[in-house]
């Protein structure tokens, strides 16, 4: 992958936002319908961004942090991940406009960051 058009995509969301809570409330039958139309959503963001993606990645799992006190479980807002190539900071955060990820889905946000190089490589 070349970095100098790529930008990682984070998906966040909060386990205890309002937003959860709302969908956390919803019946399982309402749940599995807003389930259906969202992943229907996002494979039409798919498609329409195809040209777009570099790597589609997914959703993420339970974190270990790992430091110099060593190996521990965490929680954080990161929900799932995609890199994409665009002109731009910009046109790559523009991709994600109105992204299923929090119009049907109860995600609160995507952050987009450039994949810079690594110095001297």
């Amino acid at each position: 992958m070349t970095t100098n058009n790529a930008f990682l995509a984070i998906f966040i969301g909060s386990k205890t936002s309002p937003k959860m809570a709302a969908w956390n409330a919803l019946s399982e039958a309402e749940r599995q319908k807003k389930t259906q139309e969202g992943i229907t959503a996002w494979k039409g963001w798919v498609d329409k961004h195809q040209a777009a993606i570099v790597v589609m990645g997914g959703p993420l799992g339970k974190t270990k942090k790992v430091s110099s006190n060593g190996i521990k479980d965490v929680s954080n807002a990161m929900g799932a991940f995609t890199v994409v190539n665009a002109e731009s900071q910009e046109a790559a955060a523009k991709l994600f406009e109105n992204h299923p990820h929090f119009t049907h889905f109860p995600g609160e946000s995507i952050e987009v960051m450039p994949v810079l190089p690594i110095p001297g490589a």
